[in-house]
C-alpha cells in the first residue's frame, strides 16, 4: 500500500467509519481520534495489507479501538441535553425534540448486546456488503444477516415502534 491509496482510501471510508465509531463512543472528539487512529495503525501495517481487503480491516481496527476506549472509559459520557445547542435558528421545542430523539435512539443503541449493535452500525452507516461486514467481525455472512434483523427487532421493541 502506498501513500495514495492510503489517502484515497481515507478519502472514501472516513464519513462512514467516523459514523459507525461515533454510535459506539457517542462523543465526536473520540471518534474522530478513533478514526485517525485506524488510520495510523493501517499504515504501520500497509505492508501485510493487501487492496482487496482493506474496508473491512480498517473497520476492525476501528471497532476495536472503539471497544477499547469505551471500556477504558468505565463511566458513560452522556449527551448535554441543552436545547439551544444545535442552532439558533431552530425554535427551542423543535431542538428540545431533537435532542430527546437522540437521546431515546442512543439508550436504545445501548441495550444492544455489542455482537448486534457493531453488525447493525456496519451494515446500516458503513455502506459495507453483508460480505464485508463479515470479514471485518470474522463471522460468517448469514451471521450477519440474522444478527442485523434480531438488532432492529429489539431496537423497535425498545422504541416502541411497530415491526
Amino acid at each position: 500500500m502506498q501513500r495514495d491509496d492510503l489517502e484515497a482510501l481515507y478519502t472514501r471510508m472516513e464519513r462512514r467509519l467516523y459514523n459507525v465509531v461515533y454510535r459506539q463512543l457517542w462523543s465526536a472528539s473520540d471518534a474522530q481520534d478513533v478514526v485517525q487512529e485506524s488510520f495510523v495503525r493501517l499504515w504501520n501495517m500497509r505492508d501485510r495489507v493487501e487492496l482487496t481487503t482493506v474496508e473491512p480491516l480498517v473497520f476492525r481496527i476501528a471497532l476495536n479501538l472503539a471497544k477499547n476506549r469505551r471500556r477504558s472509559r468505565r463511566l458513560w459520557q452522556w449527551m448535554p441535553l441543552d436545547p439551544f445547542a444545535k442552532s439558533k435558528s431552530k425554535h427551542a421545542d423543535d431542538a428540545l425534540a431533537e435532542k430527546q430523539t437522540e437521546h431515546r435512539m442512543q439508550r436504545a443503541l445501548d441495550t444492544l448486546p455489542p455482537p448486534l449493535r457493531e453488525v447493525l452500525l456496519l451494515c446500516e452507516m458503513s455502506e459495507l456488503s453483508y460480505k464485508d461486514v463479515a470479514a471485518a467481525l470474522g463471522i460468517k455472512e448469514g451471521t450477519v444477516g440474522s444478527r442485523r434483523n434480531a438488532a432492529l427487532e429489539k431496537l423497535r421493541t425498545e422504541l416502541g415502534e411497530p415491526a
